[in-house]
C-alpha cells in the first residue's frame, strides 16, 4: 500500500481507543510485567507513546514544514518515560495520551499537507535527511508496532504455562 495521509490518520485516531479497551482495568501483573531485563511493560509503552506525543511527532513535522534553514531534529529520548512518575494510574496515562493525540491530530489536519509537502525534508540526528512522508509513515507504524509489542509482552507472561502449545504460538518465539 502506498502512503496516504488520510489512511495514516485512520490508524493514529484509533490508537487511543485500542489501548484503552486493551489495558484499562487490567491488573498490575499484566500492566507492569515485561519480557526481562531492559524491556518494557505495557505501562512503559504507554508512557513512551505519551513522550512521543509531547516531544517528537508534531515537533518534527513543524521543523520540516517551517521556512527556517535549520531543519535538524533534536534527538528523541526513547527512554524518557522511565524518568516520569511511575505511580500515575494507567487510566490517567490513557486519558493524557488520548488528549495529546487528539490535539496533535487536530493540528496535523489543520496543516493541510500537500503531496509536495510530503517531499520536504528534515535532518534526523542518526539517519540524516528524511522526508515528511517517511516521518508520517513512521508515526503510523510506530503505533502499530507498540500495539503489537503490548500483545507480545502480555502473551509472554504465560510462556511457561502453555506447555506443548508453545510450538504453535508464534508470538512466544519473538
Amino acid at each position: 500500500m502506498q502512503f496516504n495521509l488520510d489512511k495514516s490518520i485512520e490508524i493514529l485516531e484509533k490508537t487511543p481507543t485500542i489501548l484503552e479497551s486493551y489495558v484499562l482495568g487490567l491488573s498490575d501483573d499484566w500492566l507492569r510485567n515485561n519480557e526481562g531485563q531492559d524491556t518494557w511493560s505495557p505501562y512503559d509503552i504507554i508512557g513512551h507513546l505519551i513522550i512521543g506525543e509531547k516531544t517528537d511527532w508534531m515537533v518534527r513535522i513543524k521543523i520540516i514544514l517551517n521556512t527556517s534553514e535549520n531543519k535538524s531534529f533534536k534527538p528523541f529520548d526513547r527512554f524518557a518515560q522511565q524518568q516520569e512518575d511511575q505511580n500515575i494510574p494507567i487510566k490517567d496515562l490513557l486519558i493524557n495520551f488520548r488528549e495529546l493525540r487528539l490535539r496533535n491530530l487536530e493540528e496535523l489536519k489543520s496543516l493541510k499537507i500537500t503531496q509536495n509537502d510530503l517531499k520536504l525534508t528534515g535532518i534526523h540526528p542518526e539517519f540524516g535527511k528524511v522526508t515528511l512522508e517517511q516521518l508520517l509513515s513512521t508515526w503510523t507504524v510506530h503505533d502499530l508496532g507498540h500495539i503489537g509489542q503490548i500483545s507480545r509482552v502480555m502473551a509472554k507472561q504465560y510462556k511457561d504455562s502453555v506447555g506443548p502449545w508453545v510450538n504453535y504460538l508464534g508470538i512466544l518465539k519473538k
